[in-house]
């Protein structure tokens, strides 16, 4: 530091009152003592000999400037503060992130265990509304599981009959809390809690507006997965066991986004092309769009998927309901932008049809269905013909099942193209057919002549960001779908389009925006009538409202 520098500086702070006069003079004194110390090491060194006397004065070097090369501690001191406080919030921003990324510390200070475990969530908030068409006709429907759960349509009383006219607002919420746990390489198991107080397999709401009850919270999912995963690391196939998500590339036509699956299930896939990485900005199965399930497929593949569901277990019976189902197609990437899935599938459902009991008897009402909601043709298990001790003589019938069994055929293809950067244009069509629907043997089980009803099919655009991640981001939607009464089974299709159920034809229109980081709000609109003409008029208006976050 040059001598007249360090000279201004401690006059600078004798006048800013930091150092009085006699401590400044004493540090200039030390100061130009150190400095003739220090000058006349150097000459020494240039001359090859010692000074006789270091405190002699040093003479003149011609061609030379004199430096002073003692900063004293005070001024030290000040520097040192003064580049503190312009290093620190870098320095600081750049030591916690590599401290993030790197994870400093983590190791030594938590056990192994916690890091194996990985916990996610979402929350709902939801305005719906119910509008019911004008030309509906009051007490037109009868609400069957009501009956059957009550024991009868006297027993069942005003709940004997739907809902056709009153329009209804409510407000309800969803919370889903998952973890889970890498037990070993390829290991997984798998646990999820959900808010419900529907008592249904396919909502997991809690409706607001119920003071004298606590909220509930059900198990919804448990499982155990395994990935085979090779040493190159081609990813070969994945099995479940327990209560585990929907494995199958489908529609909400077939099943509502909140039905999970119980039983086993596994998913082969064999490479048929180079080896492809997904970016993250192409649609996906998630809590935005649960409508569209994309399976579990990986790019430049084709995949097989198979599984066993059993649906209800009969105690005294040698054969419990089930669900068997296989599904076969292929999973392509065109380039970096067009991805094409496309799967035919078959779901075999075993033992679920009504059968009538001899009279007297109670053998068969094991036959009834567990869950159902509205829409498939139902035939009676009691009535008072056969149960005179149990059915009040008014009655028409105190027990129904499924009148048709369900061995149905859907065929499914997604075309998501991302030209346009982040917001991406994908088109969805499905077509199913209930091939196990038999008029001959409802006729002979049943005694009723029903006309077969079994085709269902969905047309979807979905336009804008796969998945909303943060302020600005959003995705539009478009459908239009089509359930005639024993297309599929009514039990597991989308419970907001005309409120559950087959026999049901319209439109759904809807929007999300981004709020926030991981937070968004969105708004659908589902219009939908009956089909058959011989029913009463059923229209059904939803307006659904969502305010939604995840963590």
């Amino acid at each position: 530091m040059n001598r007249n520098t360090t000279l201004n500086l401690i006059e600078a702070l004798v006048k800013k009152g930091i150092l009085d006069r006699e401590s400044a003079d004493a540090m200039i004194r030390e100061a130009k003592a150190k400095a003739i110390a220090d000058a006349k090491a150097e000459l020494t060194e240039q001359d090859g000999k010692p000074s006789a006397d270091p405190r002699a004065d040093v003479p003149a070097v011609k061609g030379k400037s004199m430096h002073v090369a003692y900063v004293p501690n005070i001024v030290k001191d000040e520097i040192r503060k003064e580049v503190r406080a312009e290093l620190r919030e870098e320095v600081v921003k750049e030591v916690k992130a590599h401290a993030r990324k790197e994870k400093w510390g983590v190791p030594a200070a938590l056990p192994d265990w916690v890091n194996r475990f990985r916990l996610s969530g979402d929350f709902r908030v939801r305005f719906e509304d119910q509008l019911f068409a004008d030309d509906n006709q009051a007490f037109s429907y009868y609400n069957w599981p009501v009956i059957n759960e009550d024991g009868g349509i006297t027993a069942a009383g005003e709940n004997a009959v739907r809902n056709t006219t009153v329009d209804r607002q409510r407000y309800r919420i969803r919370l889903r809390l998952g973890l889970e746990a890498q037990i070993a390489d390829h290991l997984k198991a798998g646990v999820r809690l959900a808010t419900s107080n529907d008592r249904s397999p396919i909502a997991i709401n809690q409706t607001l507006g119920q003071y004298g009850k606590q909220y509930e919270v059900a198990l919804d999912r448990a499982f155990l997965q395994y990935d085979h995963v090779d040493s190159r690391g081609t990813d070969w196939f994945t099995v479940w066991a327990g209560r585990f998500a929907n494995p199958w590339l489908s529609t909400d036509n077939l099943f509502d986004p909140d039905l999970s699956f119980e039983g086993f299930a596994g998913t082969f896939r064999l490479p048929i092309g180079p080896k492809a990485a997904l970016a993250e900005d192409f649609f996906r199965s998630g809590p935005q769009y649960r409508q569209i399930n994309m399976g579990v497929s990986t790019p430049n593949t084709a995949f097989l998927t198979v599984g066993a569901f059993p649906l209800q277990d009969i105690e005294l019976e040698s054969q419990d309901k089930w669900l068997w189902a296989a599904q076969g197609g292929f999973d392509w990437l065109f380039g970096t932008s067009t991805r094409v899935k496309a799967g035919i599938a078959y779901y075999d459902y075993k033992n679920i049809v009504a059968q009538p009991n001899a009279l007297g008897s109670r053998r068969n009402d094991w036959t009834a269905p567990e869950f159902f909601t509205k829409g498939n043709s139902l035939a009676a298990i009691r009535s008072p013909a056969n149960d005179p001790d149990g059915c009040a003589v008014d009655e028409l019938v105190c027990l129904v099942g499924l009148a048709s069994d369900f061995n149905i055929v859907d065929a499914m293809v997604s075309l998501d193209y991302g030209g346009f950067g982040a917001n991406h244009v994908m088109l969805t069509a499905n077509y199913s057919e209930n091939i196990g629907f038999d008029r001959r043997e409802i006729r002979r089980r049943t005694g009723d002549d029903i006309e077969p009803k079994t085709t269902a099919f969905q047309v979807r655009l979905d336009v804008g960001r796969p998945e909303i991640r943060k302020f600005g981001d959003w995705s539009t939607f478009i459908a239009y779908k089509y359930l005639e009464r024993d297309s599929v089974l009514d039990a597991f299709t989308d419970s907001n389009f005309h409120l559950a159920g087959t026999d049901a034809k319209g439109w759904m229109a809807g929007m999300a925006y981004g709020l926030a980081k991981n937070t968004w709000a969105n708004i659908r609109w589902l219009s939908a009538d009956q089909i058959d003409s011989r029913s009463p008029p059923l229209g059904i208006d939803v307006l659904l409202v969502d305010l939604n976050a995840r963590f």
